[in-house]
């Protein structure tokens, strides 16, 4: 349990948050939410000591432990990936370090004997000869295959590290734990394989994250950061937004009676708690809808870009047609023997366990790249606009806002790029400032600025809700489940994928699975696992 108590955030005259008095409790998993820069990880980092408060206290339950998801990616490069995660535990660690030392000793004493007769007491205790085993068994579960386990953490790539540290976090089953961001990085599978963990975890979780549907599975409580303050909601990430949005449409509307205002929000929660009742992600120890007080729901303070994309020109029936594609990278198959067609409708998921070749696809269909073998040929009627997954290229400049859109743009008067930029919260001082040293979620505004421009009729997007914040992904998820257009996308957002994708497309080095189905059906057929299975095989 976490008790926070009369605590303020202030730096210099920038006040965070004040007055906080929460408590955070054990069995329930709760999602810190908020615009950029609301102030979520320094919350975090108050909790785990990482940072000091402006005033207030923060309090444990005597003897409970707390874990943090590490953030320094290199600082256990001399240990070993096995010992990284068994660090997480640092009473056991140091009863394991200094056991290991005693018995190391050439002279050992009376006293060595007693001291180590002590510490493998209080090892047998903490069921430390269970240790490796527990240790190895989350590190498969994320995805670190035994081989890996005796490397140095300065050996691994930088999506492995997180991996391992994420295992580190969880190891010992702790008390508390606190997680910012830990989808980062993880496929797709790893990212359930985390929310299927932590559904059973019953000790208190704080969790920070952009994936919409991984805060829905596992958190039972919302905690909000606007308006300098902190409001607690029972309920996951949905109930909030949905809420929320409901509070701002009855907002606009001032002339509504205030009782047909609260029927209105009471009918709204008894739907959403009949909902939740019945979605695929709720689990036992869930309590989605406990109570809420329908005053307190007001309109959020966040702000949406307004990403609307308008295909100048209906598509054809022809829309795609790859034949015979096949890519290798370093020696290593990507996907061979292509083919499929793109359909006029179709918005397809493309999915791999080596995200590679969902880049070398799209950067090949959009003229960027060659095919090993292979052809592909786009409709006459198709107007692409792509987002890659690297766009540091498109920034190497010294222009500023207004003049790096306007390269883009047929109409180049100044207020029409105001107005543009303006819809994607770029205004003021900020219109003149060098896209060099964008941050990584303005460039993607940016880039998505660049595609709207285009009228396109084909969308085709390397992972876009990178670097985006919860409110920015929300507005591009929105307006794509409208388009009247394709979409060719590879993503590591479920929710993403579940609302705008209506056929999957996997490659694997062996060949294609291509099914007409949502993303939530693909992932639970039986038939699609085992012909998963069977494709990416043993060695592949």
């Amino acid at each position: 349990m976490i008790t926070v108590s009369d605590l303020d955030i202030q730096f210099g005259k920038r006040i965070l948050f004040q007055d906080v008095n929460i408590k955070f409790t054990p069995g329930n998993c709760y999602g810190i939410i908020g615009a950029n820069g609301a102030g979520k990880s320094t919350l975090l980092k108050v909790i785990s000591g990482e940072v000091d408060p402006t005033r207030g206290r923060i309090a444990l339950a005597p003897g409970e432990r707390l874990s943090v998801l590490a953030q320094d990616h290199f600082a256990f490069d001399e240990y070993t990936v096995l010992d990284t995660v068994l660090t997480g535990h640092t009473v056991l660690w140091d009863i394991m370090t200094e056991k290991n030392a005693i018995y190391a000793r050439e002279n050992f004493s009376d006293e060595d004997g007693l001291r180590a007769s002590e510490l493998e007491e209080k090892f047998a205790e903490m069921e430390g000869w269970n240790a490796e085993s527990d240790a190895a068994s989350l590190l498969g579960g994320l995805g670190i295959r035994e081989a890996l386990h005796g490397n140095r953490m300065k050996d691994l790539s930088g999506k492995q590290k997180v991996r391992v540290l994420l295992a580190r976090a969880l190891f010992g089953k702790p008390d508390n734990l606190l997680l910012d961001e830990p989808t980062n990085d993880l496929d797709l599978d790893t990212v359930a394989w985390l929310e299927n963990y932590l559904a059973g975890f019953e000790q208190t979780v704080l969790i920070v994250s952009h994936d919409r549907h991984f805060l829905d599975a596992v958190c039972t409580h919302t905690v909000d950061i606007d308006f300098g303050r902190l409001k607690l909601f029972a309920g996951n990430y949905s109930f909030w937004y949905e809420s929320s949005q409901l509070a701002l449409r009855q907002q606009q509307q001032q002339n509504r009676k205030a009782e047909e205002k609260k029927k209105e929000l009471e009918e709204f929660i008894r739907r959403f708690s009949a909902n939740v009742a019945k979605s695929k992600q709720t689990t036992s120890r869930k309590k989605m809808i406990e109570k809420l007080n329908i005053e307190e729901i007001r309109p959020s303070s966040r702000r949406y870009p307004g990403i609307l994309f308008s295909p100048g020109r209906e598509p054809g029936n022809q829309i795609l047609e790859v034949r015979g594609m096949s890519r290798r990278v370093d020696g290593e198959v990507l996907f061979r023997d292509l083919d499929f067609n793109v359909e006029k409708d179709d918005k397809i998921v493309f999915l791999s366990r080596d995200p590679r070749a969902m880049t070398a696809l799209f950067r090949i269909i959009s003229g960027e790249e060659q095919p090993d073998e292979g052809t592909f040929k786009w409709g006459q009627t198709i107007t692409l606009a792509f987002l890659p997954l690297d766009n540091a290229p498109y920034f190497n400049s010294e222009c500023n806002l207004l003049e790096w859109l306007g390269q883009f743009a047929q109409e180049t008067n100044e207020v029409f790029l105001k107005g543009f930029l303006g819809r994607m919260l770029f205004s003021g001082d900020e219109l003149l400032k060098k896209v060099s040293v964008l941050s990584g979620g303005e460039k993607m505004r940016c880039m998505i600025s660049r595609m709207m421009l285009r009228d396109a009729n084909m969308l085709v997007l390397d992972t876009p809700t990178n670097h985006l914040d919860l409110e920015s992904i929300q507005a591009f998820n929105n307006t794509l489940c409208s388009f009247r257009g394709n979409i060719l996308f590879a993503s590591h957002d479920h929710e993403f994928i579940q609302t705008v994708a209506n056929r999957v497309i996997e490659l694997t080095p062996r060949g294609i699975i291509d099914k007409m189905m949502e993303y939530d059906d693909y992932v639970t057929d039986p038939a699609v696992a085992a012909l998963r299975e069977r494709l990416y095989g043993e060695g592949v």
